[in-house]
């Protein structure tokens, strides 16, 4: 069956190449446990229709990093690249990015960072580390630095630089290069690109899906400090300073907007994310107009959740889903963050839908990243596993704990923590399949870690995937799992998405948070940090 969307007829179409006046969806080829959901979705939200052949599962931090490099050596025309930081190490990266920009006159840099994060005291924060390249490409290159306006006043003053992240940060993770575009859930540090387990979904040759991405960091640069080099902003051709930029060190952030305080653009954020969204939602983005056409296809659907900002598209996401899967036989919904502290509606969801069955990984003690650091922050670890705690005596009470010992086997909830010797662990996101032996066919993916700091503190981007059904019985298809170079495409990308849940659970053992102790301290710190972590 074919669902026409009614849309508006925005007057600003014309402006927009790749727009068209009508969306049509083919319900017939989605699942029934997830067709009505995805109709809803589409009423609310961009859609894109992308082949699924132009879509590549990365599972190793390596491959993220050499697809990166691969890219930018690529790069025709614009490359850019939104993550929370860039770390001190980085130098080949920044090497890549100058090389290219020397080899094409026409290529544009846009960065889009965390202010907090990338302007810690050193001389490797971030924000040096960039200002060669301001320096060499003025014209070519900008930066942008988001603050969150949450941390003001006399707070803004005493909270030191390591902890001021607490208050919001700038959390999403792009990397585009022209019409390509990678989403993932890892920053440019050198620990995301070798020991560092995330997760990393390629879009090849997408001008839409990277205009989406390009425009949406745009959006944020509106409300964003810029970098300069101290020495240019007294230029002529620098902006005009205004009261709130302010120079540290060698570099100048210069505030767009001299009418309105750093502190105070929560509403001009809100109407922004909600015009963005709303344009796109009522654009049909070159989708296919037959069934022949979208055979191929997938559903790709951005999501943006910024709390602080009232924006909370992903909130409204998983209640729509489970208000759906209630009704749909028994699926498996698979569920992973490396700072597992899940939010309480979402709690609440998992725990009310009998029919669901739930599996979950979260980082052990020894793969949370501030496992042995210094001070309070050595605290964090053991911080998280009161969180587990207090999940799994509420999965107790509500009876849905694991009925079956084999992971593969069961109903009810299970959580287990995932550790591989030298590595940490930073994948979130979650999948979902029609039974405990199909394969995948919905995924979200992303910066979400899908806890309270995600939900009101952080701004995020994330996506879900859905994929529509095809003509092979799941049980055919998970026989054949190591063999997909024949299959269709549709059928290819589902056997990614399981294996990249096999991978992740390969190196999950039971949860022994348990036996932990968590000294009063810790809960004491939990308790005033609240949400924070």
């Amino acid at each position: 069956m074919w669902q026409r969307l009614s849309l508006w007829k925005a007057p600003t179409l014309a402006r927009i190449p790749f727009a068209y006046q009508r969306r049509w969806i083919s319900t017939r080829l989605i699942d029934r446990s997830i067709r009505d959901f995805t109709l809803e979705l589409a009423n609310r939200q961009p859609v894109f229709p992308i082949p699924a052949s132009s879509i590549r599962i990365l599972t190793e931090p390596s491959q993220f990093y050499m697809t990166l490099l691969d890219m930018i050596n690529q790069a025709e025309r614009r490359i850019f690249l939104s993550s929370l930081y860039i770390g001190s190490e980085e130098g080949e990266l920044i090497s890549a990015l100058a090389r290219r920009l020397r080899e094409i006159p026409t290529l544009k840099l846009d960065l889009l960072l965390d202010l907090n994060r990338s302007t810690r005291p050193g001389r490797d924060s971030t924000a040096n580390i960039l200002l060669p390249l301001l320096q060499e490409f003025p014209a070519r290159v900008n930066v942008s630095m988001f603050r969150s306006p949450s941390l003001r006043g006399l707070l803004a003053k005493v909270v030191p630089p390591r902890f001021n992240e607490g208050w919001g940060t700038w959390h999403a993770k792009i990397y585009g290069v022209d019409d390509n575009v990678m989403i993932s859930g890892a920053n440019l540090n050198k620990s995301y690109f070798t020991n560092r387990q995330d997760r990393y979904l390629h879009f090849s040759s997408q001008p839409n899906i990277a205009q989406y991405c390009f425009e949406f960091m745009q959006t944020v640069t509106n409300f964003s400090f810029k970098l300069l080099p101290a020495s240019r902003h007294s230029s002529s051709s620098s902006p005009a300073p205004n009261p709130h930029s302010y120079t540290n060190d060698d570099y100048t952030l210069h505030w767009p907007n001299s009418s309105t305080h750093p502190h105070h653009f929560n509403s001009i954020a809100e109407s922004a994310f909600s015009r963005f969204q709303t344009k796109y939602r009522d654009l049909t983005l070159s989708t296919p107009k037959t069934e022949s056409d979208t055979s191929n296809h997938a559903l790709v659907v951005p999501i943006i959740q910024a709390g602080q900002f009232n924006i909370r598209e992903e909130e409204s996401t998983f209640r729509s889903l489970f208000r759906n899967l209630v009704h749909s036989g028994r699926p498996l919904l698979d569920l992973t963050s490396g700072y597992f502290s899940l939010y309480r509606p979402y709690q609440d969801l998992i725990l009310k839908a009998f029919s669901v069955d739930c599996r979950i990984v979260a980082s052990s003690p020894k793969a949370n990243s501030f496992y042995g650091s210094k001070g309070i922050s050595g605290r964090i670890p053991e911080g998280y596993t009161l969180y587990e705690k207090r999940f799994m005596k509420a999965v107790a009470k509500a009876g849905r704990i694991w009925k079956e010992k084999s992971p593969e086997q069961g109903n009810g909830v299970l959580l287990s923590e995932w550790e591989k010797p030298g590595w940490t662990y930073h994948a979130k996101g979650i999948w979902l399949s029609p039974g405990p032996s199909s394969l995948p066919i919905l995924t979200l993916f992303g910066s979400t870690n899908l806890n309270s700091r995600s939900a009101h503190i952080d701004t995020e981007l994330s996506f879900l995937l859905i994929i529509p059904s095809v003509q092979h019985t799941d049980s055919t298809a998970s026989a054949g799992l190591s063999s997909a170079i024949s299959d269709p495409p549709l059928l290819s990308l589902r056997k990614g998405l399981r294996r990249e849940i096999e991978k992740i659970r390969s190196n999950a053992v039971e949860w022994k948070g348990g036996h932990r102790e968590v000294r009063w301290s810790t809960k004491l710190i939990v308790w005033l940090v609240k949400g924070m972590l």
